[in-house]
């Protein structure tokens, strides 16, 4: 690190502080009142660089102290940009459902600029003409219910070849590297970092792009050769290049190469690095309950035998399953904040006035650890606290929101919990695990790593091995 970047940090702290106790009311006046009206309570701002430096490095848990102190409907500023932090069940409802129309656009953040091709994707587009024909050809074109059963092969070879490659390992009687073998699930994942800050996001976005032509490049090169190529979404979106995504519409977009490579970046990251996070977070916590394993190896078991892998058809009779992988979502969303919305028009909530612009920020983290929500063994894994539970994943019900709600709810949800709930119980129905030498259950490390999606700090380590009849594969 260069010698003059830390007087440089201490001069814009010292500019900042000079200016609040010169200026005390500057910082204030607008986080109290907006001329509109009285803003959610929340701290004083700093000028300048306003709450930035109360958010921490894991600024889930920087928010859920404030909150704990303001509320759950919180005003923020972060730099010059206004914030409401929302922290409860109630307040989501508020902003995802009861206005949802109000907050369903995304603000403009320079990341998603490099990051999502000038946000011409789906996720931080903003809302408009150009989201709903986006959504509507992602829905029809590959989230689909018939679309997700059409794959339902391709899923098992992959996860079949996932489990051949773990079952070398157990042969072997080698310690596996958890985490790097759900990314390698993806291999072409890797040289992304997505987890990581290590590269300028102008690097990796170069990076990301060659990685995206070369599939395309790949699907180009397949269309030509007849016969010997299967059509799948690439292929749709090759098909519609230099077309209106619809006629009808007073603005015509017409798809091009960006387009599609923005699309394709919204669909494999939140297909693939939010699945693998959520699959390695739930594994570390059944390896740390061996009451969980057990009971979770019985069910299936019960249902699916010892002489052959767990099959798609298999998930909707595995309960045990399902109260597992909603367990896990409320202790570890991949999310923990729900990627921002703005408010497209000056609005009134519970007596609170939120100026247009503002973002806003749902703290799923904060909501699946409260006490007065889940009762006080609120730490604890203990997937049982479901049965008998009617709680959705998919939006409805807001003490749970893995896929957010409303109209900026994540369309691919069902194929999510599909993917999640079949490697995870290929993973312990074909596998006994055991820690490493001298590692016990309590030690297994729950450290937090903030990014792109929440993963674990560290690798998750441990040695498989294989439980079927010799046959079953």
């Amino acid at each position: 690190m260069s010698p003059t970047i830390p007087l440089a940090i201490l001069l814009v702290i010292l500019a900042t502080l000079i200016l609040f106790i010169i200026f005390p009311r500057a910082a204030t006046k607008s986080h109290s009142n907006h001329g509109r009206g009285k803003l959610p309570p929340g701290p004083t701002p700093l000028p300048i660089i306003g709450n930035l430096h109360q958010l921490t490095t894991l600024p889930h848990r920087g928010l859920q102290s404030l909150s704990k102190k303001y509320g759950p409907i919180m005003s923020l500023r972060l730099g010059q940009v206004q914030a409401v932090v929302v922290s409860s069940p109630e307040a989501a409802e508020l902003f995802l459902k009861t206005h949802d129309t109000a907050f369903a656009s995304r603000p403009k953040v320079q990341a998603s600029e490099y990051m999502s091709y000038g946000t011409k994707g789906m996720a931080f587009t903003e809302y408009g003409p150009y989201w709903r024909n986006v959504r509507k050809l992602c829905t029809l074109q590959l989230l689909s219910a018939s679309k997700i059963e059409s794959f339902t092969a391709s899923r098992g070879e992959e996860v079949a070849a996932l489990v051949e490659s773990l079952r070398g390992a157990a042969a072997a009687r080698e310690l596996v590297d958890v985490s790097r073998k759900i990314a390698d699930y993806v291999p072409y994942l890797a040289p992304l970092d997505l987890q990581g800050y290590t590269r300028r996001m102008k690097k990796v976005s170069k990076g990301i792009d060659k990685v995206l032509e070369k599939i395309i490049m790949a699907h180009e090169q397949g269309a030509s050769e007849e016969g010997h190529h299967h059509k799948d979404f690439v292929d749709v979106l090759l098909s519609l290049v230099n077309q209106p995504m619809n006629p009808q519409d007073q603005h015509v977009y017409i798809i091009d190469r960006t387009n599609i490579k923005a699309i394709l970046l919204d669909m494999v990251v939140a297909a693939f690095d939010t699945s693998a996070t959520s699959i390695e977070w739930t594994l570390s916590e059944v390896l740390k309950n061996p009451r969980v394993t057990q009971n979770l190896q019985e069910e299936v078991e019960r249902v699916t035998g010892m002489d052959k892998m767990v099959e798609e058809r298999d998930l909707e009779k595995l309960d045990y399953l399902d109260m597992v992988v909603k367990e896990s979502f409320r202790l570890h969303p991949v999310a923990p904040l729900l990627v921002p919305r703005e408010s497209m028009e000056d609005i009134t909530v519970e007596g609170y006035f939120i100026p247009k612009n503002s973002r806003i920020i749902v703290n799923t983290w904060t909501i699946g650890r409260d006490p007065n929500v889940w009762s006080e063994n609120v730490e604890e894994f203990f997937p049982e606290r479901f049965i008998n539970s009617k709680i959705d994943l998919r939006g409805y019900d807001f003490r749970l929101l893995p896929f957010g709600s409303g109209r900026r709810g994540c369309p691919g949800a069902h194929l999510g919990i599909v993917t999640i709930q079949l490697v995870l119980a290929q993973l312990v129905h074909c596998f006994s695990w055991d820690l490493p030498s001298g590692v016990e259950t309590k030690d297994i490390d729950m450290s937090e790593k903030f990014g792109l999606s929440m993963g674990r700090e560290n690798h998750l380590l441990a040695k498989p091995t294989y439980r079927l009849n010799a046959r079953s594969m």
